[in-house]
């Protein structure tokens, strides 16, 4: 089992979901504790990945060796979403 953290920035994001998405993204948080990889998920580069909730990303990297998954950013679809990516983790 994965602990699942958020960094400030996807805390901030998380912050300001509508009440209806916040629920939807916070089952798929809990289900990344069981199953960090799922088969909707895209890897990104290196140990980064995404998942689509809706026309929400979130944005997250996987580390093995700790048992942990970190989450860098929950944000809507826009052209900016994946820009600086390195930056995140």
């Amino acid at each position: 089992m994965y602990r699942v953290e958020l960094k400030p920035r996807a805390r901030r994001g998380f912050d300001r979901l509508p009440g209806a998405d916040k629920g939807r993204i916070l089952a798929v948080l809990a289900r990344l504790a069981d199953q960090p990889r799922p088969r909707q998920s895209v890897k990104l580069s290196g140990a980064t990945y995404r998942l689509r909730v809706g026309a929400f990303r979130i944005i997250y990297a996987i580390f093995d060796r700790d048992d942990l998954v970190l989450v860098g950013k929950i944000a809507r679809r826009e052209k900016d979403t994946y820009e600086r990516l390195d930056e995140l983790f």
